[in-house]
């Protein structure tokens, strides 16, 4: 049974958004009760997207053995990755696997079970190679047309890209300067937050901003001939 990609999963929860949005005002009569139905379903989809990078993640991480030194940069990698959630792992000799559990503020609990298993040779990589960027372009669930034109080291997946980038975005509004800006009356929305995050803050995470404003997708329409 093949499965389905995660461009298209992503292409389909848009869809689906989309369609929320222009189905609830007509089917619910209270605007408010429409509102929370859609804010329950978005949230639903992004936990669900968040719940597969976390596992593809946990999958592509080296373990290759229960060393204390080895767990504590795995739970160093995991609280880097996952800002603001609390990390508790624990190790199993006899199955030989560590159970890893991420708590998240919003409450939502990430599991994984990670088997030991040998480093692959290529997962280190040469510091002398510089990895390139490639286009990352994002774009938030509510509008999935306006898309912000970002980049990525080549060696992230898209997944861990956005792990990255959310990560990026915490860190700044909890900074002195994000707090600055709030009580500025600054509004805490990634719109500001990417137009506003200094350069090397994206680059430390392996990310870039090309653009700081988003542009539409453009639809050709191609002429007959």
């Amino acid at each position: 049974m093949s499965k389905t990609p995660p461009k298209a999963k992503r292409n389909d929860a848009a869809a689906l958004l989309e369609l929320l949005k222009a189905v609830l005002p007509k089917a619910a009569l209270d605007p408010e009760l429409a509102d929370k139905i859609y804010a329950a379903v978005e949230r639903e989809l992004f936990n669900k997207s968040r719940a597969v990078a976390f596992d593809k993640y946990c999958e592509r991480m080296p373990l290759p053995d229960l060393e204390a030194a080895t767990l504590a940069e795995v739970q160093q990698q995991l609280a880097t990755s996952f800002g603001g959630g609390d990390v508790t792992i624990q190790p199993n000799p006899k199955e030989k696997s560590l159970a890893v559990e991420v708590s998240l503020p919003d409450g939502t609990q990430l599991v994984k079970e990670i088997k030991v298993r040998p480093v692959a040779p290529d997962a280190e990589i040469d510091p002398a190679v510089t990895l390139k960027f490639v286009p990352f372009p994002v774009s938030l669930p509510g509008d999935p047309e306006l898309v912000w034109f970002l980049a990525k080291r080549e060696n992230l997946t898209a997944e861990e890209a956005a792990i990255a980038l959310t990560k990026s975005e915490q860190g700044f509004w909890d900074s002195k300067a994000g707090q600055k800006l709030l009580q500025d009356r600054v509004e805490r929305c990634f719109p500001e937050f990417i137009a506003r995050v200094p350069a090397g803050a994206l680059v430390e995470v392996g990310l870039k901003r090309h653009y700081k404003t988003p542009e539409p997708v453009k639809i050709l329409r191609r002429l007959k001939t």
